[in-house]
């Protein structure tokens, strides 16, 4: 229809010439929209001009035909066909073009032919893309056709179903069973299975032993099962490594490499130390057995896969093959002292005399006994004479050479195992802690056994103060509602001291239930009685790591607590019982609302955790190691992690095996403790406690400098083989395993704010951790008793030690009591300063007379009287909720006036002290009142000061990843310097920010929202001047990377520490990376970049490279984020972006650019069928590129040196 014409316009286009036009129209432009318009047009020309595709290419002329194998018929019984559904809307195109062949020919009206070459181009627009454009058409099953574009997008289509991944041959399935005997590099195969994978392998050593002479012969012997098939079948696995592999496969471990077993039965037997790689248990669980055929295949199964080598995570560094359950309670129980067992105070000479006393009965297990022995197991050291118990001398034994006896002298728990086996490998290297870790296996199944250990009900023991402490409870929550009742507190206030006061309770019963099963009277041989640990079944499961945890204790027998609604928030009325007592109607009632939740939410979870997981791995899969060293002396600053004056997370473990970029000193900075460039080990983090050291900065992944992929400095150590990290090592896909694999653990819930929020009370002090002097970066004012408030928005308390340096910081809000004058000495333990953490004051900064300005009943406030007191309380009505009119324009004030009633300026500035109270304030002033310096002049309850609910586990992680802005995101400061506030709009205010040049920066606020600053203040760029969410792209440009990594970093480190889960720094670092690959021009230079154009970082550097050899003007650029799918679909490689999603489009755009993709990732290499850039196949690809380059140089010779001789 109207092709033609477009293809004539098109055709008529001259590119250069409007190129020129716009180029000169663009610095002319001030409106910002225009500038945008125009930039796109420029891009999409230019690129049309330099790929050498003309514009009315984009008009087909001539339809291709796609073979006729991709689009089959395939005939079926009864003589019908099936067939593609191509070939129908081919012959819909075919039978319409035909007609309308023939009405041209006929010479037929208007209408008619107008009206077929509609169709016609109907038909053609449905071959291509079907529902694209008007209705899709449907086959005669009413089911839309698949076009060709259907062929290739979605998880059905070519590029995810057929090129990336693919059904492999020589593979099989089975359940697996445990195998508690075998070796770690072991697994069982059974004896049919294996037959028929290794099948070939047999046929032909049968012929080679000439026990058959054909290949048909050798079959018939297979298939009859002959007593030579299995020696030979022996012979031929011996040595012939199989892969192991479990569904979901989340993370690398996913797919192991074993030596096979032959066994009887029909099940694979694994190995319990791997079920932790696999998540697996043996509660039906099926694995995939897959042959390696090739020798290189072999090979690599047998260096990179094999079980024995991959006994650290890759994700935390920490060995993932632990022993758990059966195993530590075995060894728990061995290690436990008993007081007054059997041969106790016996001296043996040697580990051997414990070893025949213990087997001959005449000393007991938990006996403590003196031992003589050597205790690092080394050859050349003196005997000792210990203090310790039989059973740890037994496991002493198992210890490799140069392992001290104290990792075993104490009573081990699965931390203290996995610690253990952890040391081993530092000391004793690889081969020593597979041995070390099947030996222990062993002996803790052979102990648990021993140990005969089982639970019955009388195990789960009730305190006794159990009643007080739920009456007792009852009693202050009664209290708060009739506090409630007389208008005293708010309805959210009265909801969140309820939850806060029964977690109180329930930590209280849960800590004397605890206290009451762990520990026991025990009579000693003298007569005297004392307390030792418990034997109590329970407590040894809980305690021991290797079943329940307290919290699941505390519901079987202490009270189950407090429990969630579905829609995540938490209902008022706890459940007082526990399963022990059983619960009553109502209770029961309340806790399957929970339960059903539960299950509802694992399985959203599940496929949210997926997706995360593949956008993750689509992000980060072309980062590789292609470098030693990018020379850069950028880094992170890291600190230990500390909340709540506990700290989280040392600094020795945030910066072990990373790869220190500035010289780290001495306290008194006389001597050099660890030069720039050194990788940190554990040695170098035991002597960071040592000396002291609060911080060090780092190399990281986010300034490394490398152009494509990382350098090994940067990255620091392989976690998952404990040294430096090899080039060629694909460190994204490793980082989005990392991440992705425990994401089916967290939580799906959004957490409501109020004590209970993480199961704890809610905190309101900063207790000191080390001693030193206290200082504060903020303004306060003095009060009539001593103390001081804080008067910024966030303000840091920091502690210095003697040397000046920061020892700890903490964030306190605005209105926090400080204990201390700066510069006061402190001392551990000293409360710094106290806040209410359910409300929010406004504080006085002048003494004087409150003088209320448009604070009016029943239009800006409601006032309440409290019939017991006869105080009025005045409530601010929220601008939303008031009378339309003149009454939302109103802003209700408060003024503080001296005696004739002029107002008084504010200490720092000639501001006056004006306070505007936010809608929800509370006041228990009266109009004319006399206010003290420090006095509160409002109150606004932190439920009502519009704290949304905090989303938590996975939403939380995926938010951040995709760098979403919040949906009332903080306003932050755009300058530093002193606020004042203009005329306001339509429901906005306008904040006015006046630097020290006299520049004024602007920024509208909505009236609805909270504001935290005063006129008069002074804030610094970046601070918060209206509370709410932070948005990470606000943090990149206003507090800059620094800010944003450790935003990012420990947003996510949060929400996996909530459950407990370890993942390592530098994989988070890994991904943000990827999210800043792009950057917006703000300044092109010589370049040709256009202004305002997204591109991507590494090609800016390399141009930057370029310009500064040149000596001509640098691009100048700002850093932008981009969530992940952004990101992956921003990539350079036009083939991995099309396999992650929206295919048409991204193919769509590669076609007109002429985009080239340069096979750099690992996706797109996958794609086409070669091999991945990464490992071994970097070295080869580095080669091939090396190899064209010559060819090309040698072809360019010779074809000069034809040309001249053409000449002559």
């Amino acid at each position: 229809m109207g092709a033609e014409s477009i293809q004539t316009l098109l055709k008529d286009l001259d590119l250069e010439s409007v190129i020129k036009d716009i180029q000169d129209e663009m610095p002319l432009t001030k409106s910002e929209a225009k500038l945008k318009k125009f930039a796109k047009r420029l891009k999409l020309l230019k690129s049309f001009n330099e790929s050498g595709n003309r514009p009315e290419w984009m008009v087909l002329e001539v339809l291709p035909i796609l073979p006729p194998d991709l689009r089959p018929l395939v005939p079926l019984e009864g003589g019908r066909f099936a067939t593609s559904d191509l070939n129908d809307l081919y012959r819909r195109v075919i039978n319409r073009n035909n007609r309308l062949k023939r009405l041209l020919d006929l010479n037929a009206p208007d209408i008619i032919t107008r009206n077929e070459k509609r169709m016609l181009q109907e038909s053609v627009d449905a071959l291509l893309d079907n529902g694209r454009r008007g209705r899709a058409v449907t086959g005669s099953n009413k089911r839309p056709l698949k076009s060709l574009a259907d062929m290739i997008k979605g998880k059905q289509g070519r590029f995810r179903q057929n090129l990336l991944g693919k059904r492999v041959d020589y593979s099989g399935r089975s359940v697996i069973v445990v195998g508690p005997t075998l070796k770690l590099h072991q697994c069982g195969l059974p004896k049919k299975m294996a037959l028929e994978l290794f099948k070939p392998f047999v046929f032909g050593r049968l012929q080679d032993l000439e026990l058959a002479n054909t290949i048909k012969l050798a079959k018939r012997m297979v298939d009859r099962e002959e007593p030579e098939v299995w020696d030979i079948l022996d012979e031929v696995i011996r040595e012939h490594p199989v892969l192991l592999n479990r569904a979901p496969t989340l993370h690398r471990l996913g797919i192991q490499a074993f030596e096979p077993i032959l066994v009887e039965g029909k099940a694979i037997q694994l190995h319990p130390l791997v079920c932790k790689a696999y998540n697996a248990d043996f509660d039906g669980d099926q694995m995939a057995v897959h042959v390696p055929l090739t020798l290189e295949a072999q090979l690599e199964c047998r260096a990179l896969m094999m079980a024995t080598n991959n006994i650290l995570s890759p994700s935390n560094g920490k060995p993932i093959i632990d022993p758990s359950q059966d195993v530590v309670l075995g060894l728990y129980y061995m290690s436990r002292e008993k007081v007054n067992d059997l041969g106790e105070g016996r001296i043996m000479s040697s580990p051997d005399e414990v070893n025949r006393a213990y087997y001959s009965g005449t000393v007991g297990l938990q006996a403590k006994i003196k031992v003589r022995l050597k205790p690092n197991k080394l050859d050349d050291e003196p005997t000792q004479i210990v203090e310790t118990t039989t059973g740890r001398t037994l496991i002493y034994e198992l210890l490799p050479q140069g392992m001290s006896f104290d990792l075993v002298n104490r009573t081990l728990d699965s931390k203290l195992i996995s610690s253990l086996i952890d040391d081993c490998y530092r000391k004793a290297g690889l081969k020593s802690t597979v041995i070390f870790a099947d030996q222990l296996m062993y002996l803790g199944y052979e102990f648990s056994t021993k140990s005969g250990s089982s639970i019955g009900i009388d195990d789960f023991v009730i305190p006794d103060d159990k009643e007080k402490i739920v009456v007792e409870a009852e009693k202050e929550v009664k209290d708060i509602e009739s506090q409630f009742a007389s208008g005293l507190v708010t309805k959210g206030e009265k909801y969140n001291k309820a939850i806060d006061i029964w977690t109180r309770a329930n930590e209280m019963i849960a800590k004397s239930m605890m206290d009451n099963i762990s520990k026991d009277e025990i009579q000693e041989a003298d007569g005297t009685k004392v307390l030792s640990d418990s034997f109590n079944s329970v407590f040894m499961y809980a305690d021991s790591g290797s079943r329940g945890s307290p919290a699941q204790i505390r519901q079987l027998a202490g009270m189950r607590g407090l429990l969630a609604k579905p829609d995540g928030s938490i209902i008022e009325t706890p459940v007082t019982s526990n399963f022990r007592e059983g619960l009553t109607a109502q209770e029961y009632f309340i806790s399957t609302h929970g339960a059903r939740k539960g299950l509802a939410d694992t399985a959203l979870k599940t496929a949210n955790s997926g997706y995360l997981t593949r956008r993750l791995v689509d992000v980060a899969q072309d980062m590789v190691v292609s470098e030693e060293d990018c020379k850069t002396s950028n880094g992170i600053v890291m600190k230990s992690i500390i909340d709540g004056g506990q700290v989280l997370v040392p600094l020795g473990d945030r910066v072990l095996g990373r790869t220190v970029a500035e010289k780290v000193t001495s306290p008194d900075g006389k001597e050099v403790l660890i030069k720039a460039g050194t990788l940190i080990d554990e040695d170098l983090v035991d002597s960071l406690d040592e000396k002291n050291i609060y911080e060090i900065k780092v190399r990281s992944a986010i300034h490394c400098e490398t152009i494509h992929g990382i350098c090994s400095k940067c990255y620091g150590r392989d976690l998952g083989r404990g040294h430096k990290v090899d080039i060629g090592e694909s460190v994204g896909i490793v980082a989005a395993q990392s991440i992705g694999e425990p994401g089916t653990q967290l939580t799906m819930r959004t957490f409501h704010i109020g004590g209970a929020a993480s199961g704890t009370s809610a905190e309101d002090n900063v207790e000191t951790n080390y001693a030193g002097k206290v200082i504060y970066t903020t303004r306060t004012v003095k009060k009539k008793d001593g103390t001081y408030i804080s008067l910024a928005q966030s303000s840091n308390i920091t502690v210095v030690d003697e040397n000046g340096r920061v020892v700890e910081s903490h964030k306190v809000p605005y209105g926090t009591v400080l204990n201390f004058a700066t510069g006061s000495k402190v001392s551990p333990g000293d409360i710094l300063a106290k806040w209410d953490p359910l409300t929010r004051p406004v504080i006085a900064e002048v003494a004087g007379k409150a003088k209320f300005v448009d604070i009016e009943d029943g239009i800006t406030a409601r006032v309440k009287q409290d019939e017991l007191t006869g105080l009025s309380n005045i409530e601010i009505i929220d601008v939303i909720e008031r009378p339309k009119g003149e009454a939302q324009e109103k802003r209700p004030a408060i003024h503080i006036v001296d005696g004739r009633g002029k107002d008084k300026s504010l200490p720092e500035s000639e501001a006056p002290a004006i306070y505007t109270l936010p809608g929800n304030a509370f006041l228990q002033l009266t109009d004319g009142k006399q206010i003290e310096v420090g006095g509160v002049i409002a109150r606004i309850s932190q439920e009502s000061a519009k704290t949304k609910d905090i989303t938590g586990g996975l939403p939380r992680v995926a938010d951040l990843f995709e760098a979403r802005k919040p949906k009332e995101p903080a306003i932050l400061a755009q300058s530093s310097g002193v606020i004042s506030w203009g005329k306001p709009t339509k429901g906005k205010e306008r904040m006015i920010i006046t630097n020290e040049d006299g520049d004024e920066h602007a920024t509208l606020i909505p009236k609805t929202r909270h504001i935290n600053v005063f006129e008069g203040e002074r804030v610094e760029m970046g601070d918060i001047v209206s509370d709410g969410s932070m948005s990470p792209h606000d943090i990149l440009a206003l507090r800059g990377l620094e800010e944003l990594t450790d935003y990012i970093v420990n947003g996510i480190q949060e929400v996996y520490r909530l459950q407990g889960v370890s993942i390592n720094d530098k994989h988070i670092e890994v991904i943000l990376n990827q999210m800043l690959r792009k950057v917006t021009i703000t300044e092109p230079g010589d370049s040709d970049f256009i202004l305002g154009e997204q591109a991507e970082f590494s090609r800016v550097k390399e141009a930057n490279l370029t310009l500064r050899k040149d000596k001509k003007a640098e691009i100048q650029f700002e850093r932008i984020l981009l969530g992940i799918t952004k990101a992956s679909l921003a990539t350079e490689s036009f083939i991995s972006a099309a396999s992650f999603q929206e295919t048409t489009r991204v193919l769509t755009e590669a076609a007109t650019t002429g985009r080239v993709d340069r096979l750099r990732g690992l996706k797109e290499n996958v794609v086409v069928g070669r091999l991945i850039p990464a490992g071994s196949g970097l070295a080869q690809l580095a080669a091939e590129e090396n190899q064209v380059e010559e060819d090309f140089e040698i072809d360019l010779e010779k074809a000069l040196s034809e040309a001249l001789n053409e000449e002559n």
